[in-house]
């Protein structure tokens, strides 16, 4: 497995020729990789039994609008912060509570719809979510 030359200067060069121990390591690491077991990567729950009725009550849905210019829309109808206040807590005395779904003009500032989605979260709204995303395709 040793492999000596000569140099210029007449010294024996020895080196090790590494290629067959390579060719080995590259089998072993074959072979380890292909009697290894396929691992399965999958998260085991209990999910519970579907609700075969429906649901009794449906909840009142709400329509909340944010214009560009930072007007606030109840159901179509504009409304100031101080109304749109009194209504989170009504809204939020309900059982259950209702739907509030969100839409925002795409030229609205963030700073405005931010605002308003505080106030809910603030007065104890909980069931909200955004619609009309589709403008922003």
């Amino acid at each position: 497995m040793a492999m000596s030359t000569s140099t210029a200067d007449g010294e024996v060069m020895v080196e090790m020729n590494t290629t067959p121990l390579i060719d080995v390591m590259l089998v072993l690491l074959t072979l380890l990789i292909i009697t290894l077991p396929i691992q399965t990567h999958a998260v085991k729950l209990d999910m519970p039994a579907p609700n075969s009725t429906p649901p009794t009550v449906i909840p009142e849905t709400v329509e909340l609008g944010v214009d560009f210019d930072g007007t606030i829309t109840w159901n179509g109808v504009v409304v100031d912060r101080a109304t749109m206040d009194a209504y989170f807590v009504d809204a939020s005395k309900k059982d259950p509570q209702p739907e509030i779904h969100v839409t925002p003009n795409r030229l609205a500032k963030y700073d405005a719809v931010a605002r308003v989605l505080a106030d809910a979260q603030r007065l104890g709204a909980t069931h909200i979510g955004f619609t009309g995303i589709d403008q922003y395709n």
